[in-house]
């Protein structure tokens, strides 16, 4: 899916009542002006679960849910930001430097984000932004990517003429959520927000990472793409997260290497016992699911291509298998009674049966399932779904064909 003027063009008309309903916020809140619209979608994981720090390869597409962003240069010095349901952050943009006590805040967000893009040359200067989103947070459809790309559009557009390209607009989202939040993320929930479409994305260059279009024709076949939103809490799964990364390294560091893209596969499955005799299991069963994701992504988008959506379900089921049973990030073991994504993922197979397939979506443990529904089972899909998790738990996704850009 290509993002071109025209389809620029259409999003920007059937946004219009939203483009609206945003000036006159910001009018209201920052006064008279004429602010720039700018806007930056969610996105939704297809292949490749916890590949991406490890400069592995996936799939991700950007989705139908956006946060848009109304914004102007002040004179003040000043970067005076409100967000719907947030409130207003303000500091001087003299103090881009990284704050300990605003560690995991959204202030965190935006001060990092201006750091990144002044690092690379943009002269950024104070502005006033009033932001809303359709993304919702915590479902796992990476509101917080989506927010801090939209800043960087913001801030791209306003002062460096939208001349940053969006690998580096997503590199700087990327650096603000690592340095200045303290969530040590890759870098694949900002690249498929920056870039639109569903794409592949190899990091085995992460400072240049790899960047393919591919076909998203599913609903001409009769699939719909949903996510459940099982509502489990997020907090304090910060270690749980940091856990997976830290095990696969563990792994590769028996190798001399930083990441397991850098150690030949079949070295590893050759040293096995010694390797669990090190490590224990867990490392090595989260090795194991990095290198058969590597490989399913590259049968996903092959398999897209062709048009082959049945080989492309079973490789989605083969990924939800592969998640729960090896890189077991469905349930957290602390706490055995908050098992929501495995219910969802028990119900959507007893519901789809071998007409559809499921997996746990992004960062698992908490939060969104996927399901790759027909048509004639959708209705029934999204009302068990709702009925158990709670009323607009099932979302039905479009992919996007525009990533990061300015409206007006």
């Amino acid at each position: 899916m290509k993002c071109t003027n025209q389809s620029k063009t259409d999003l920007a008309e059937r946004q219009n009542t939203k483009i609206t309903k945003l000036l006159s916020h910001y009018r209201e809140h920052f006064g008279a002006g004429d602010p720039g619209v700018f806007a930056a979608p969610g996105r939704t994981e297809i292949g490749g679960n916890h590949t991406d720090h490890q400069n592995g390869m996936v799939l991700a597409a950007a989705i139908d849910r956006e946060t848009l962003a109304a914004a102007a240069v002040r004179e003040d010095g000043q970067v005076a930001i409100f967000s719907e349901g947030y409130g207003e952050i303000t500091f001087p943009v003299s103090g881009l430097d990284v704050h300990p006590e605003e560690t995991g805040t959204t202030a965190a967000l935006i001060r990092g984000t201006a750091r990144s893009l002044r690092d690379r040359g943009i002269p950024v200067g104070g502005f006033s932004a009033y932001l809303t989103s359709e993304v919702p947070a915590g479902s796992g459809l990476s509101s917080s990517a989506s927010f801090e790309v939209a800043i960087g559009a913001v801030i791209n557009g306003l002062f460096g003429g939208g001349r940053l390209p969006y690998s580096e607009l997503a590199k700087a989202a990327q650096e603000a959520e690592n340095r200045f939040f303290g969530k040590p993320s890759g870098l694949m929930d900002q690249m498929a927000c920056a870039a639109g479409g569903l794409i592949q994305i190899d990091f085995k260059n992460p400072n240049q990472p790899l960047v393919r279009e591919i076909p998203a024709e599913w609903n001409k076949a009769g699939w719909n793409l949903c996510v459940v939103n099982t509502y489990g809490s997020h907090a304090d799964l910060t270690a749980d997260y940091a856990e997976i990364p830290m095990d696969m390294k563990a792994v590769a560091s028996c190798y001399g290497k930083t990441v397991l893209r850098e150690v030949p596969e079949e070295l590893f499955y050759s040293d096995l016992p010694a390797l669990r005799k090190r490590l224990g299991d867990r490392p090595v069963l989260r090795a194991l699911h990095f290198f058969e994701e590597e490989r399913r992504v590259l049968l996903e988008a092959d398999a897209l291509i062709r048009e082959d959506f049945e080989e492309f379900l079973d490789l989605v089921r083969e990924s939800g298998l592969s998640s729960f049973q090896f890189l077991q990030n469905v349930t957290v073991r602390r706490d055995p009674q908050n098992q929501s994504l495995a219910v969802a993922l028990a119900e959507s197979s007893r519901v789809l049966g071998k007409k559809g397939a499921c997996r746990v979506h992004g960062g698992g443990f908490a939060g969104t399932i996927q399901a790759f529904v027909p048509d004639e089972r959708l209705d029934l899909y999204q009302k068990e779904m709702n009925r158990i998790f709670g009323e607009d738990a099932c979302q039905i996704l479009q992919v996007l064909p525009c990533g990061e850009r300015r409206i007006l």
